[in-house]
């Protein structure tokens, strides 16, 4: 059989077409596959930035939480101190009726204390118990008195007003008391004020 000029010009037609049309599906692929890269890159990008911008948020976040709980732990270590510390100079100012209450106290002479003198014995015991009073009232809100006779000196506790040799006593202890101290919930209030005893 012969096949007409024609006809193979058709045939070649189609053919060429053929090949445009699968060529233009390649670049249209092509193009297709261009497109989605830069769009991924693109989106890659963002997402970075979005992760980054995540991260320092929640740092900030994680940081202002501990600020906040600083904050709160600090308020409420002042309040809890104002509460125990609150009554500091109003106790200051009791300890001076305590030492007059005290010195009243040492002050009378024990053999005048009889029966024959009722209005002294009844002022002496008068006194005393007001001074046991006093310092009840001061033990219940955590003022206690320093009487540190035979202790070892502690300059956060104790005042020292002279140094002495005392025989039969041990350096560095205390051998007299002058002023009573006092402490307010461990903490010293007012330093006793005392004679240390020093090396011969």
């Amino acid at each position: 059989l012969r096949t007409s000029p024609r006809l193979l010009c058709v045939a070649t037609q189609q053919k060429n077409t053929g090949q445009n049309l699968e060529e233009d599906q390649s670049q249209s692929q092509n193009e297709q596959k261009v497109e989605p890269s830069s769009a991924e890159k693109m989106l890659t990008e963002e997402k970075a930035k979005l992760e980054e911008q995540l991260k320092e948020v929640t740092d900030k976040y994680k940081r202002a939480l501990a600020d906040a709980e600083n904050v709160r732990q600090r308020s409420q270590k002042l309040v809890e101190e104002a509460k125990l510390y609150g009554i500091q100079s109003f106790c200051k100012d009791l300890l001076e009726v305590a030492d007059i209450l005290e010195k009243a106290t040492e002050s009378v002479p024990k053999e005048e204390i009889k029966d024959e003198n009722p209005h002294l014995k009844s002022l002496y015991e008068g006194l005393v118990m007001t001074e046991v009073q006093i310092q009840k009232v001061f033990k219940k809100h955590g003022l206690l008195r320093l009487n540190p006779v035979g202790a070892k000196f502690d300059p956060y506790e104790h005042e020292a007003l002279f140094h002495a040799p005392v025989e039969g006593k041990e350096p560095g202890t205390i051998a007299l008391v002058s002023k009573i101290g006092y402490k307010l919930h461990g903490r010293t209030l007012r330093p006793a004020l005392v004679g240390v005893v020093k090396d011969a």
